[in-house]
C-alpha cells in the first residue's frame, strides 16, 4: 500500500573495542534490512565500537580504528539505505558520544548525547562531554553536528536522542517532534536489570504517545562486557502509544511499518502541535538519487476491525469501560432533569438491548428500582417471533416494565390520512413506522415525567441509517458512541457475567440477524447498506487519519479481502462515501449522548461538517 516505509532496529553482535569486526556485523544487519524493505536501519549506541570500552575510548588506536570501519560502513552500505551507527567522535579536545547518520557513501550529520548518566553503573564523564557544549551551527569536516539536526529524507523527517536522552525531564525527542519530525530514533546501551525492562518498554511508548509519532529503540545486546552488568538487546517499534515489534534478548532485527502522513494527521486533528512553536533546528538533506522504498503496511499494526481488540481480555475490559461510561452519562442526565423514569422502546435488536443495559446499571447506581424502566415494545409490519419473544424474556429477567403498544392500527390509518397505498412498500411505508414508535415513545416519556433513552448507535449515526425525526430522535442518545461491531461484543460481555436465562437471551440477540424489521419477511440491514465490518473500517480510518477512496479501498482488501470480495467492498465503500456526506442533516441535529472512544460524531465536538458540503472521497 502506498504511503508506508520500514524502519528497521538492529542490535547485532558487538565485539567489544573492535571496530572492523563490528562494522562487519553491522553490514550484515543492513543487507538483511534492506533485502526486507527497509528504508532505514538503526543500530545501538556506540555500535562501531562497543558501549563498555571504558578507558579505551581515550587510545588513539581505537580512534583510528574506528574512523577506518566508519570508512569501511560509507562504502558497503546498501544504496538508497539510510543508517545510524553509533560512534565516539572528537571535536578538537573534546569526545562526543555520537550517532552517525549515513546515506549512499556519505556522512548527512553527527548527533551527540546530551544527558550523560553518571550514577550507578553508568560513567560517561569520565569519557565524553554533552551536546550541550557544542557551539551553535557546530560542524565538524563539512558535516553538521549537534542535538538539533532534524534529517529530511523526502517522505518523513527524523530526529535522533540517545539512551539516557529519553529518560530525561527535558527529552531531545520532545523539540525534535515540535520541530516535526515524523520519526524519532535511540540508540541505546541500557543495561538489564529485574523490572527494568517493562519500565523501559511503557516510556518509548508513552514517548510516541505524547509525541504522536513513531519511535524506534535499539540497545545494545549480549556481546557487550559483562563485567558487572548485562545487556540484553531489547529492541522497541512503538508508533502512536502502541508497540508494534518488540525484542529482547536476541541478537537480529525487528521491524516497523509507519506512514508520515499518518502522523500528521494525528497531530492535526487530536493533539495541540498546531499549536506549538517550532524550535530553532536545522534541517539536514537526507534524499539519495533513488526515492525511499515503500512498505507494504504489513508490519505497521493495522487493525481489520479497528474498534474491537483482539484480545479477549483486552476486549471484554474495553466494553466494560464503555458502559461505565455510558452509565455515568445517563446517570448525570437522569438526575439533572430530575425525570422520574426512563423510558425506550425495545426492539429485541442489539441496539436497543445495549440501551437497557445502560438503563439498569444506571438505576443501581442511583439506587433505583428496575421499575424506573419502562420499556415499550411497539410490533409492526415486519416483527419476528423470535425478537418479539426476546423482549419479554429481557423485560422479565430484568425486572423492568415492559409495555406493548402495536403500531399496525395506528400507521394504517396514517396511510389513509395521507393517502399512501399500503402495497406500496417504500420509504413512506417504512419511516411512518419508525416516526410512529418515536412520537409514542415521546407522548410516554412526557406522560411518566420520564426520558427518553436512544438507541441508535455510531455506525448508523455515520450512515445516516435512521429515519428523521424517528428513531433518530430521543432526548439522550445512549449508544451514540459505539459502532455497531462493537455493540455485540459489549453485550456478549454483559451476558458473560450475567445469570444463567438473562445470559441465554442476551447470547441469542446477539446472534439474531441486523434488521430494521419494517418490511414483511426476511429484511436485513447489511444486505441494504452493506457489510457493518467494512463501513466501520471505512469510518474509523477516514476519521483518524483522513484516508481518501483510494486509501480506504486498498486498507479494506489488505485487511478484510479474505472475508470480502472486490465487488463487495467496491459496493460497501460506494455506500459509504455517498451516505456518510449526503446524511450530515441528521448528525447536525442529534441529541446529546457521551463519547466513549477517539472516534465521535457529535455536531458540537469532534466533527463539524455543512450539511450540503460538496464533498467526495
Amino acid at each position: 500500500m502506498k504511503g508506508f516505509y520500514r524502519i528497521a532496529a538492529a542490535s547485532p553482535a558487538v565485539s567489544v573495542a573492535d571496530p572492523q569486526v563490528n562494522a562487519g556485523a553491522i553490514l550484515a544487519a543492513a543487507r538483511q534490512a534492506h533485502a526486507q524493505g527497509a528504508a532505514l536501519l538503526l543500530t545501538p549506541e556506540l555500535s562501531l565500537t562497543g558501549y563498555t570500552c571504558g578507558d579505551l575510548f581515550g587510545a588513539a588506536s581505537l580512534a583510528a580504528q574506528t574512523e577506518a570501519a566508519l570508512g569501511r560502513l560509507r562504502a558497503e552500505l546498501p544504496p538508497g539505505l539510510i543508517a545510524v551507527v553509533g560512534l565516539p567522535v572528537a571535536v578538537d579536545d573534546r569526545l562526543y558520544n555520537c550517532a552517525a547518520v549515513l546515506r549512499d557513501g556519505q556522512i548527512l550529520g553527527y548527533v551527540p548525547k546530551t544527558h550523560l548518566p553518571t550514577y550507578r553503573e553508568f560513567y560517561e564523564k569520565r569519557h565524553f562531554v554533552s551536546a550541550a557544549a557544542l557551539p551553535p551551527n557546530a560542524a565538524l569536516g563539512g558535516v553538521l553536528i549537534g542535538a538539533d539536526l532534524v534529517f529530511d529524507a523526502g517522505p518523513f523527517r527524523f530526529g535522533v536522542e540517545l539512551c539516557e536522552d529519553l529518560w530525561a525531564v527535558d527529552a531531545p525527542s520532545c523539540r525534535l517532534a515540535a520541530a516535526r519530525a515524523h520519526l524519532i530514533l535511540n540508540p541505546s546501551a541500557s543495561t538489564e536489570a529485574v523490572g527494568k525492562a517493562a519500565y523501559r518498554r511503557d516510556l518509548v511508548r508513552m514517548q510516541s504517545a505524547r509525541l504522536s509519532c513513531a519511535y524506534a529503540y535499539a540497545s545494545a545486546g549480549p556481546g557487550e562486557s559483562t563485567t558487572d552488568v548485562v545487556y540484553g538487546a531489547h529492541r522497541i517499534l512503538a508508533n502512536n502509544g502502541r508497540v508494534l515489534a518488540e525484542s529482547r534478548w536476541e541478537e537480529g532485527l525487528s521491524l516497523m511499518d509507519f506512514r508520515p502522513d499518518w502522523v500528521d494527521a494525528v497531530r492535526r486533528r487530536e493533539t495541540s502541535f498546531p499549536e506549538l512553536p517550532i524550535p530553532p533546528h536545522r534541517l539536514v538533506p537526507c534524499r539519495g538519487a533513488d526515492a525511499l522504498p515503500q512498505a507494504d503496511g504489513s508490519l505497521a499494526g493495522l487493525d481489520p476491525t479497528p474498534f474491537v481488540p483482539a484480545g479477549d481480555a483486552q476486549r471484554r475490559e474495553r466494553c466494560r469501560e464503555i458502559l461505565r461510561i455510558q452509565t455515568a452519562g445517563l446517570s448525570k442526565r437522569l438526575v439533572h432533569t430530575r425525570a422520574k423514569r426512563l423510558v425506550l422502546g425495545l426492539s429485541g435488536g442489539l441496539d436497543s438491548t445495549l440501551a437497557l443495559l445502560v438503563c439498569v446499571e444506571a438505576c443501581k447506581r442511583l439506587g433505583l428500582p428496575p421499575r424506573a424502566i419502562l420499556a415499550v415494545t411497539m410490533p409492526g409490519f415486519g416483527t419476528s417471533r423470535r425478537t418479539h419473544a426476546n423482549v419479554q424474556a429481557l423485560a422479565r429477567e430484568l425486572g423492568v416494565e415492559l409495555r406493548e403498544i402495536p403500531i399496525a392500527p395506528g400507521v394504517e390509518q396514517h396511510f389513509k390520512d395521507i393517502g399512501h397505498d399500503p402495497a406500496v412498500r417504500d420509504v413512506t411505508y417504512e419511516n411512518a413506522q419508525a416516526r410512529a414508535r418515536t412520537y409514542i415513545l415521546m407522548d410516554l416519556a412526557n406522560q411518566e415525567g420520564g426520558l427518553l433513552v436512544g438507541t441508535g448507535d455510531l455506525s448508523e449515526i455515520a450512515l445516516g441509517w435512521s429515519t428523521y425525526n424517528g428513531d433518530h430522535m430521543s432526548m439522550y442518545a445512549v449508544n451514540c458512541g459505539v459502532p455497531k461491531t462493537l455493540v455485540r461484543y459489549c453485550v456478549e460481555t454483559f451476558a458473560a457475567d450475567a445469570p444463567a436465562a438473562l445470559a441465554a437471551t442476551l447470547r441469542d440477540i446477539c446472534d439474531t440477524p441486523v434488521s430494521p424489521e419494517l418490511l414483511p419477511g426476511d429484511q436485513q440491514t447489511e444486505a441494504i447498506v452493506g457489510s457493518y465490518e467494512l463501513h466501520d473500517c471505512f469510518l474509523y480510518y477516514f476519521m483518524k487519519y483522513g484516508c481518501d477512496r483510494g486509501d480506504l479501498r486498498d486498507l479494506a482488501r489488505f485487511l478484510l479481502g479474505h472475508r470480502h470480495g472486490d465487488d463487495e467492498i467496491e459496493r460497501t465503500l460506494e455506500s459509504f462515501c455517498r451516505r456518510f456526506v449526503t446524511q450530515q442533516f441528521k448528525r447536525s441535529a442529534i441529541p446529546d449522548g457521551p463519547k466513549v472512544g477517539t472516534v465521535a460524531l457529535s455536531p458540537r465536538g469532534d466533527w463539524r461538517m455543512p450539511s450540503d458540503a460538496s464533498f467526495s472521497f
